[in-house]
């Protein structure tokens, strides 16, 4: 009897699961995209998508430039590690000859006598003449290497305090970086997070929008006059272009250089670079650290910074249209001079 009410619970137990099952309706799958943002405008979208894409690119500079420094840091840590071996073998040569000195000195070399008594006593005036200078000249010996010992100890002393800093300061930039690379993974899944929840209208939608608002501030700024006239490149700045156009087509990728793949900073940098003229690695250093020219005196080569706090940067073609690696997603290109809100435009060489 009592297994037979055991199988009625166990009856009444599925039932019970089956309807609350049924009325909760159907598991979410994991992993599966957000739904459709409800009741937003496409320009929202696009309002959202654009703050998105320059906080990642922001992120993605700041990172730049903790490498950057981290880079230099390093290369500082090493000279000094080499710079204290050295320091301690010299250390370690001037223990041994001070203690060599200290040793020969004990034996004596005139039997305990002061040179002036050898002098007096000796029968040969010459030889112990000979022996005083020789006494003379190892007690200056001896007071020289003692010098040298001395120094190299506080030198090695100093080297070791500064290799020290100099460790603890890459620590501290290592730190920092990580910090930085998890916002830009951050910034990046949002991006993500938020292409996966648009429909492919919306998301032609966007496309359509921003190429609008991209060719109506294009418009804009040619009709303005604010840019001059046709100007020939340098032959540095000529490099650059060819090397800049050589590499269409190939992908953005945060924090890269080249040679497959690049970010804005990377792609200006790599430019330079080839042209025999290096620059800054970073947006906000190329904009710091380079001459400032007004749009008006635009020539092939010089750089076009973006937004306010200078996070994206293109290279100047000519006619109004520059190379540029966007943003994540997209390739290196050319686009229209105002694909970004300006900020203004630098030169790398004279």
């Amino acid at each position: 009897m009592s297994g037979r009410i055991v199988r009625i619970v166990r009856i009444v137990c599925t039932a019970v699961l089956l309807a609350s099952t049924l009325l909760a309706g159907p598991a979410p799958v994991a992993g599966a995209a957000p739904a459709d943002p409800p009741g937003q405008p496409v320009s929202s979208l696009l309002n959202r998508l654009r703050t998105l894409y320059r906080q990642a690119e922001e992120a993605s500079e700041a990172y730049n430039a903790t490498d950057d420094k981290l880079k230099r840091q390093r290369a500082e840590v090493d000279k000094l590690n080499e710079q204290l071996a050295d320091a301690r073998v010299a250390l370690t040569s001037s223990r041994e000859d001070v203690g060599r000195i200290a040793r020969e000195q004990y034996r004596g070399t005139t039997g305990g006598i002061s040179p002036y008594m050898d002098f007096l006593l000796s029968r040969d005036p010459q030889q112990a003449a000979d022996r005083s200078h020789a006494i003379r000249r190892a007690a200056g010996h001896r007071a020289l290497a003692v010098e040298r010992l001395t120094q190299d100890e506080q030198q090695s002393a100093t080297l070791a305090s500064k290799a020290r800093k100099a460790l603890d300061i890459q620590q501290t930039l290592a730190a920092t970086q990580a910090q930085q690379r998890d916002t830009v993974r951050k910034r990046l899944g949002e991006v993500e997070r938020l292409l996966a929840s648009l429909t492919p209208d919306q998301l032609a939608e966007l496309r359509t929008l921003e190429a609008r608002d991209v060719g109506d501030a294009q418009r804009r700024l040619l009709a303005s006059g604010a840019l001059g006239g046709p100007q020939a490149p340098s032959r540095a700045g000529g490099l650059a272009v060819q090397y800049a156009l050589a590499q269409v087509g190939k992908p953005y990728v945060w924090g890269a250089a080249g040679p497959d793949s690049f970010d804005c900073s990377g792609l200006t940098s790599q430019a330079w670079a080839h042209a025999g003229n290096p620059i800054p690695r970073t947006s906000q250093e190329q904009w710091q650290a380079l001459r400032r020219i007004p749009l008006s005196r635009l020539r092939p080569g010089d750089l076009v910074l973006y937004f306010e706090g200078a996070t994206h940067v293109a290279l100047y073609l000519g006619d109004g249209q520059v190379i540029q690696a966007p943003r994540t997603g997209d390739v290196v290109k050319v686009s229209p001079l105002a694909s970004n809100p300006l900020l203004g435009a630098v030169r790398p060489d004279v």
